[in-house]
């Protein structure tokens, strides 16, 4: 079998991974990777696709062969009664790059790449999905991004979000405002789903005042799959940073698990709440800011705004860039046999912050309050937050929250175990002065506190039950 008269066996790496049974099966029917095949198993049902090469550490017993649809299957060597060539289709690794054209009638955008799924390519060596694509080439690959707005874009690191830190931060911080300063209408940051919620958070801190809206965004399903969201989030992250009214830090992303909108939350109130599901963010304990949709309402705009109270689009504004961030600084889950030496081993390491997500009302148990004291009259600032993440830490309620406040505990009222994390690292990387720590903690800068939660800021739905069932028979798609 050739193509274009090249026999298999000249083609470069035609069996790229390929090893044992598996690979015997491509010699044997004179098929490679990057053909274009019908293949037909020992049941006559029928697959026609492109073979793609396996990864080092996959097993040697099948083909794998990319379906027409976008999905991948995996045929058995075994069980391939016949293959037959019908094309040659040589893989593209690479989005060509292209600059963005200019409309003086459209507003100006940054996007800032730090990697993560949203610019990503798969790597076939692998068989792992690892950032590949600077920003530019998003515009080769979602073209649309030119009917909403000019787009400048910077790639400042290409890093998985586990591997964001202190200095990616810092740099983020510092990249925003010489946006800011040069008159951008909206910056959108592209970013890997695990840690989003992080960096909303420490951007909130680091960035404040802003005159114009910060989007992060990104994807939970990479570009080669048909089911990503890739795309209409990085859609709708430009258009809100271009149009929306709101000029505070945001996360875009899916709000349904259908393509029907994206959801911005607030950077300081939101988490990922599940591993793999598109709609996997939540707004906790209030609601998300606003609903971005790819195609105009009936009122002739993209955005849905659900809250009323927040920090408007005002290009006058000056910012607060701060990007402090102090690094000894921990967090820690309570459960039940936490034994002290944790808490005495971090304050001898010389950690200088301590975020305890406690059970309940904001507990732990009472071994622990030597150690806790211990820690605070070495100087490490001890606060408390509630591992249900809905709710308050209410520790005047009862004997154990009143003893912990006696220790020096400050309670963190409902913000979130994560959002308190960067907080306090943000804060110690100012000041030192117990006082003012407390101060700076317990004073809102961006709803990280809310005075109460609304009625239907808690809403967790249960499997199961009839009323739900009939609820999702209703609106499932």
């Amino acid at each position: 079998m050739t193509q274009a008269g090249t026999p298999i066996s000249e083609r470069t790496n035609p069996f790229q991974g390929y090893r044992g049974p598996a690979r015997e099966a491509l010699e044997r029917f004179g098929i490679g990777v990057w053909s274009e095949v019908e293949v037909v198993n020992d049941k006559g049902s029928r697959f026609i696709g492109v073979i793609l090469p396996r990864s080092e550490t996959a097993d040697d017993q099948h083909v794998v062969i990319k379906l027409f649809n976008g999905y991948n299957v995996g045929i058995h060597a075994d069980r391939i009664a016949s293959a037959v060539e019908k094309g040659y289709k040589k893989a593209v690794y690479k989005i060509p790059e292209k600059e963005f054209p200019f409309d003086p009638k459209k507003k100006n955008v940054t996007l800032l790449g730090t990697g993560g799924t949203i610019a990503s390519r798969l790597d076939y060596r692998t068989g792992a999905v690892i950032p590949a694509f600077t920003p530019g080439e998003l515009y080769g690959a979602v073209p649309e991004l030119a009917d909403i707005a000019n787009l400048d874009t910077q790639k400042l690191f290409g890093v998985f979000s586990e591997n964001m830190g202190p200095e990616q931060y810092k740099a983020l911080a510092v990249a925003i405002g010489k946006e800011i300063e040069k008159g951008v209408d909206g910056i959108v940051i592209g970013h890997g789903t695990d840690t989003m919620s992080h960096t909303g958070a420490i951007l909130s801190f680091m960035v404040q005042n802003s005159p114009v809206p910060i989007v992060i965004v990104g994807s939970q399903r990479s570009s080669d799959r048909p089911s990503s969201d890739a795309a209409l989030n990085l859609m709708n992250a430009v258009r809100t940073a271009a149009e929306c009214e709101i000029a505070e830090v945001m996360l875009c992303m899916f709000g349904p698990t259908s393509d029907n909108y994206d959801l911005l939350h607030r950077g300081t109130r939101c988490r990922k709440m599940h591993s793999s599901y598109r709609s996997t963010f939540r707004t906790i304990g209030a609601t998300p800011l606003a609903m971005v949709s790819r195609y105009p309402n009936e009122q002739g705009s993209h955005f849905t705004y659900i809250s009323k109270d927040t920090l408007k689009r005002d290009k006058t504004r000056v910012p607060i860039i701060n990007p402090s961030f102090e690094e000894k600084v921990t967090i820690q889950y309570y459960y039940p046999n936490f034994n002290p030496d944790i808490i005495d081993g971090l304050s001898a390491m010389g950690y200088r912050g301590l975020v305890m997500a406690g059970t309940g009302l904001g507990h732990v148990n009472k071994p622990l309050y030597p150690a806790i004291r211990r820690a605070i009259e070495k100087g490490m600032t001890v606060v408390m937050c509630v591992q249900t993440l809905w709710g308050f830490a209410q520790m005047y309620v009862y004997d154990t929250g009143r003893d912990l406040l006696d220790l020096g505990i400050i309670p963190m009222d409902n913000m979130l175990p994560e959002t308190a994390y960067m907080k306090l690292a943000w804060v110690l990387g100012q000041t030192d002065d117990p006082a003012r720590i407390r101060e700076m903690m317990t004073t809102a800068i961006n709803h990280e506190i809310e005075t109460r939660e609304p009625h239907n800021g808690y809403l967790i739905l249960q499997g199961g039950l009839p009323e739900v069932d009939a609820f999702v028979e209703k609106h499932w798609k």
